[in-house]
């Protein structure tokens, strides 16, 4: 078994596939319209589908943002340096929600940026202890 991907409902596809594209770097693996559901899938990634876990963006067609609700927490991405991921979404004009530096109970560093739909997204460091 293996986890092939995370599914996120977005509300403006093109504004959203922009910004994991441009901002963190993602590239469009695959998109696909459909019209009997009046949906549309875009999977995302750092890698083939194959090899990587990816992201799937879901546009229902007419819906333009959701409730996040409180049950949601994050995605991860391993960064080589977090102060310069988080200055990087910066300088992309990305909202930031946390700056880089150690998190509250460790010395692991970390920052947290937000996707155009509010999701949020943690940077943390190639160094970090798995546990």
């Amino acid at each position: 078994m293996r986890l092939l991907h995370t599914m996120l409902r977005v509300g403006n596809l093109e504004r959203s596939i922009k910004f994991y594209e441009d901002v963190l770097g993602m590239k469009l693996l695959r998109q696909k319209d459909y019209p009997k559901g009046e949906f549309t899938l875009a999977f995302l990634g750092y890698g083939n589908e194959e090899e990587n876990t990816v992201l799937e963006l879901t546009y229902n067609w007419g819906v333009e943002s959701y409730d996040l609700g409180t049950g949601y927490g994050h995605i991860a991405i391993e960064v080589p340096d977090v102060y310069k991921a988080v200055d990087a979404v910066k300088q992309a004009g990305g909202k930031i929600l946390r700056e880089a530096g150690p998190m509250n109970a460790g010395t692991t560093i970390i920052g947290f940026c937000a996707d155009p739909d509010g999701y949020q997204i943690e940077f943390i460091g190639e160094d970090h202890v798995r546990t």
